[in-house]
Parts: structure tokens; C-alpha cells; sequence
């Protein structure tokens, strides 16, 4: 359970009155006069009991009532409720005031939260935020063991033994399931929370502490783990992508991974083009894989939307197509082959003649 509530019980402390019972002596004085006679007077010796203490002198005997370190006519000393005598009777003191146990009970005792009875100066009250039992009545919501002189908690106004509360009330690990004793130490993170052992790596167990972590669809990861698992790796060699990294054809690679498959130049922010799904420079795809121009015999590569012309089985770069004899450029124009070469038809005509 989360808390342990205390409570406290309420004792009354009921008197009883005591009679005394008062009794007087008298002596006997003789005096005479010059005529020789004789008078007797009767003097009664009475208790007296200090003025500037407001104490009662009985001057013909009797019964009388102690109470409160007083001395009380029996008549005299009465409920301050009721004013029923309380000579020879049970009373309360309450504020300094005698009060008999109906009346003390009626205007001052508790009503007990369980059985709705007044809890009377012969019971124990048991009280907790201002709530009051019979011992009796103090008992678990749930399972119904008295609660006397054990741990209890309250939950919507109700008290609950420790073992009901925790199974009710008590908030669980997220990783075990299990309740939250008092004491125990909670790691916390958004609306989930854990013991301190259960609050590990779901990979390699182990605690998290006060270390980074990476949570992952409920899952709890440590950086290490996580990064074993969920990290971007180099298409290339297989190694975590931890900063930079470009992407070809929807794969990740680092920078100095994406290189030319023949001469293993950096391909980064340079041009390239690729066959049979591996990257190549510009220089090694025209020297392995381009076509050669018929007259210069160079590439032809296409890279950056060079342009070049086919013929049967020749090609030419746009520049280089032009009239073996004039030098004219043939781009869109009709030509004749002269063997190896090609000629506009003009210098056809005069080869011709």
C-alpha cells in the first residue's frame, strides 16, 4: 500500500461521587456568677472548611458530596445538563462541568461509521479524519478483519487492511505487474512507470538507471540495443549510420561508402551513372561500357544530356557528326556514306564530277 493511515482512540474518564457522612461534639462550659449559680452552655464543634476557597459549612451534621476536591450539599451537586443529582452516581467531567453518562453520551459521544450506534463511555472510540469506531466495528471494507493495531489505508472514505488496499488500489509496475510497497523506489517516464530493477532494456536487461534510453512501441531500449536493432545501416558495410549518409535508389550508404565499383572514387556530390545496379563516375562507365564515337573515338557516356547521333552500327558524338570533307555539321541534315566517312550531298556532287 502507498500510505499507512494511523488512528487514535478516545478514553473518557468517568467518577463516582462519594457520601460523607458529618458529625458533631459539643463540650461543656461551666461558669458562675457572684450569686453562685451555675450556667451550661452546649458549643458545637463543626468542620470548617477555608472562606476564600468557597467551601460549605454544615452547622447541624450529615450526609454531604466530595467530588471535583469540593464539598456539595447532596442536592446541590447535579448534571449541568439535566440537573439530575449525580450523588452516589456515575459523571463526566467535560469543560470543567459534571455531566450524568445519558446526558454526556447524548450530546458529546461519537456515532460509530460502521453500525450508526452512539459509541458510549464504556466502549473504546477508535478515530480516523474525524471519523469514529466501535474496536469492535473497526473492520476492512473488503475482507472484514478487524483493523486494531494494524496498517490500514482509505480509499473514497472507506478503510481497507493493507493487503485489500494494494490489491485494489496500489498502482503496478509496468514491467511486472506487480504493486508498489511502501518505500519502494518508482522510476517514472510519461503516464508509465516501474520498479527500479524492472526498468531495463527489453534486449539485454539491463537496468536503465540514470542512463539514456530509447522507448520504442512500449518497449524500453538501451542506446546500444537500440541502435543494434533500429538503426540505419550502410548498404555497403553493414555499419550504423550515425551522421550524414546519402541515399541511392532508396538505400542508405555513408559518404565515403558510395565510391565507383571499378575505381572507388567518392561518388558524393559528384556525377554519376550506374549498370547492373552499381554506381560508376562518369569516366570509368564511358570507358567500360559507353559507346565510342566513330570519329573521335571517345565515349559517348549521356551524362548530362549529351546528345549523339546512331547509324547502323556507328556512332557519333552531335559534335563530331559533320562532313568528312567540308566539315559541315550534319545534325538534322541528309548525308552520304563514303565508306568510312560520312559527306553532306553537296561535296557528294563534286566527289561525283
Amino acid at each position: 500500500m502507498a500510505d499507512v493511515d494511523v488512528m487514535r482512540s478516545q478514553t473518557v474518564e468517568v467518577k463516582k461521587t462519594r457520601k460523607v457522612k458529618k458529625t458533631t461534639t459539643t463540650k461543656r462550659r461551666e461558669s458562675s456568677d457572684q450569686t453562685g449559680e451555675v450556667t451550661i452552655t452546649e458549643m458545637e464543634q463543626s468542620e470548617f472548611i477555608n472562606q476564600n476557597q468557597n467551601a460549605l459549612e454544615d452547622k447541624q451534621g450529615g450526609e454531604y458530596t466530595k467530588a471535583m476536591s469540593k464539598d456539595w450539599h447532596s442536592g446541590h451537586f447535579c448534571c449541568w445538563q439535566c440537573d439530575e443529582s449525580l450523588t452516589g452516581q456515575r459523571y463526566v467531567l467535560r469543560d470543567e462541568h459534571p455531566y450524568c453518562i445519558k446526558c454526556y453520551e447524548n450530546v458529546f459521544a461519537n456515532v460509530c461509521e460502521e453500525c450508526n450506534k452512539t459509541i458510549g463511555i464504556d466502549s473504546k472510540d477508535l478515530s480516523y479524519k474525524d471519523k469514529h469506531w466501535h474496536e469492535a466495528c473497526f473492520l476492512c471494507n473488503k475482507c472484514r478483519i478487524s483493523l486494531v493495531d494494524k496498517q490500514f489505508g482509505s480509499k473514497a472514505d472507506k478503510i481497507y487492511c493493507g493487503n485489500c488496499y494494494d490489491a485494489q488500489f496500489a498502482s503496478r509496475c509496468d514491467g511486472c505487474g506487480e504493486i508498489f510497497r511502501a518505500g519502494t523506489k518508482k522510476m517514472e517516464y510519461k503516464t508509465r512507470q516501474w520498479h527500479e530493477k524492472c526498468f531495463c532494456c527489453c534486449v539485454c536487461k539491463t537496468a536503465i538507471g540514470t542512463k539514456s534510453f530509447i522507448p520504442r512501441e512500449q518497449e524500453i531500449y538501451c542506446a546500444g540495443c537500440y541502435e543494434e536493432k533500429y538503426a540505419t545501416r550502410c548498404i555497403k558495410c553493414k555499419k550504423i549510420i550515425t551522421s550524414g549518409g546519402v541515399t541511392y535508389k532508396n538505400e542508405p550508404w555513408h559518404r565515403e561508402c558510395f565510391t565507383c565499383t571499378h575505381c572507388q572514387v567518392s561518388l558524393a556530390g559528384q556525377r554519376f551513372t550506374s549498370r547492373d545496379e552499381k554506381p560508376y563516375c562518369a569516366e570509368c562507365f564511358g570507358e567500360l561500357f559507353a559507346k565510342r564515337c566513330t570519329s573521335c573515338t571517345k565515349p559517348i557516356t549521356g551524362i548530362g544530356g549529351t546528345r549523339f547521333i546512331s547509324f547502323e552500327d556507328r556512332h557519333w558524338h552531335n559534335d563530331c557528326f559533320i562532313c568528312a570533307m567540308c566539315k559541315t555539321s550534319l545534325v538534322g541534315r541528309g548525308f552520304i556514306t563514303d565508306e568510312q566517312d560520312v559527306i553532306c550531298p553537296e561535296c557528294a556532287k563534286q566527289k561525283l564530277m
